[in-house]
């Protein structure tokens, strides 16, 4: 996979924040050597926050977000605001541009607060600063830039690529589950939501990953799975199936060969899947007139039969035979405030970062309110769950009997 291939998710996501007209935008012009945000001297010309996915040297694929002035005034000014620290949640490094001319203000320093009790390495760039006589001595976090005169932009990257700096993921999608010439085999329904001619990202991805631990990846769709399995001549170490054949594939494949979905994976891989498998028993404590939060972290098109919108809420309703509400959310809306949820939802997550998943995580638990994903909530309903997490021991003692 090129960097210009690269997914959203895995790319570092860098936030630039400041107060209106201290040249955020600017600075992004400068760092990239292109004319990729509008740059004004009228104040408030960044309206939303602005992403681009990129190559960044010395980094490597990244995510710029480009945001609205923290000063915003009005009452547009502070949906703007609520919008730029919306993005703290998804925000790996963040970049804080001063106007060095202006020095720092009230708001600056609102920011820095945030940073810190987010836990974002941050960066205080003072920009304009040719605009100085001779600019002081900056801390260890501070660096004195000039957007217009390209001062000091390459150190500004390499500061960031070194906040940027993480270790390896604590687990991969899969490649820690298996070994070299192992058979894994994926069920894969030619999803009606996914864009035509392709598979959907967290199938693309898990491929990759299963061929990155030199081992074989056979790709079939539902109905061709059982004859698979006969031909094969040695069982496959791990089964990996779309959540919405679950029940099907759990018939099909014989009970000593492992089984699990790409959303329990995808689920693991970001982090909220011990969340998920306690969030999931929260199904059989739903009441007539309670509300269920199901939330999609992209923005496909919807088809008659999606499986957030449509499938789900009515596979709810049946297992546990109430009439319930639902509520829907996508791509980077989600709600800070959950107390009207009896549980929320989520899908697997592949378009979103792991801070922000962590961040949605971390919003439903300091609200006693219980979260799962779709393909641990659909194994639960089935009576399929304690199978699909067997890989995975701790975790069954997490299932009620």
């Amino acid at each position: 996979m090129g960097m210009n291939e690269t997914p959203s998710a895995d790319r570092v996501h860098i936030g630039i924040f400041g107060r209106r007209n201290a040249g955020k935008s600017s600075v992004i012009n400068a760092m990239t050597g292109q004319d990729l945000a509008v740059v004004s001297e009228v104040l408030g010309t960044t309206t939303d926050p602005v992403y681009k996915a990129m190559e960044l040297l010395p980094m490597g694929p990244v995510m710029l977000i480009d945001t609205p002035g923290i000063d915003d005034e009005g009452v547009l000014g502070e949906l703007r605001v609520k919008k730029a620290r919306q993005v703290l949640n998804k925000t790996d490094v963040a970049v804080l541009v001063v106007d060095a001319s202006a020095g720092r203000a009230d708001a600056d320093d609102e920011l820095i607060t945030l940073f810190r009790a987010k836990n974002i390495p941050f960066l205080i760039a003072y920009n304009k600063s040719d605009l100085l006589g001779q600019p002081g001595r900056a801390a260890e976090n501070e660096l004195f830039i000039s957007a217009a005169n390209n001062v000091n932009i390459m150190q500004l990257k390499e500061r960031i690529a070194s906040l940027a700096a993480t270790e390896e993921p604590k687990h991969r999608i899969v490649a820690d589950l298996i070994g070299p010439s192992d058979f894994v085999v994926l069920v894969t329904p030619i999803d009606k939501a996914a864009p035509k001619g392709r598979l959907i990202l967290p199938q693309q991805q898990t491929i990759r990953n299963i061929l990155e631990a030199d081992a074989v990846a056979i790709a079939v769709k539902e109905f061709e799975l059982r004859e698979t399995l006969k031909n094969l001549g040695k069982a496959p170490r791990l089964v990996i199936t779309d959540s919405q054949v679950f029940a099907k594939v759990s018939a099909d494949v014989p009970p000593e060969i492992p089984l699990t979905s790409f959303s329990i994976l995808f689920a693991r891989y970001k982090g909220l899947l011990e969340s998920a498998v306690k969030g999931a028993a929260a199904l059989d404590a739903l009441s007539d007139g309670d509300t269920v939060l199901i939330c999609e972290g992209c923005t496909h098109h919807r088809q008659c039969d999606d499986i957030g919108t449509v499938k789900l809420p009515r596979w709810i309703r049946n297992y546990t035979g109430k009439q319930l509400e639902f509520s829907f959310t996508s791509g980077t809306q989600f709600p800070e405030e959950l107390a009207e949820y009896r549980l929320v939802i989520h899908c697997g997550g592949c378009m979103l970062n792991e801070r922000e998943m962590r961040f949605r995580r971390q919003c439903a638990l300091d609200q006693n309110v219980p979260i799962t994903n779709y393909g641990t909530a659909i194994a639960y309903m089935q009576g399929i769950l304690k199978r699909s997490i067997a890989m995975f021991p701790h975790l069954l003692t997490l299932i009620p009997d």
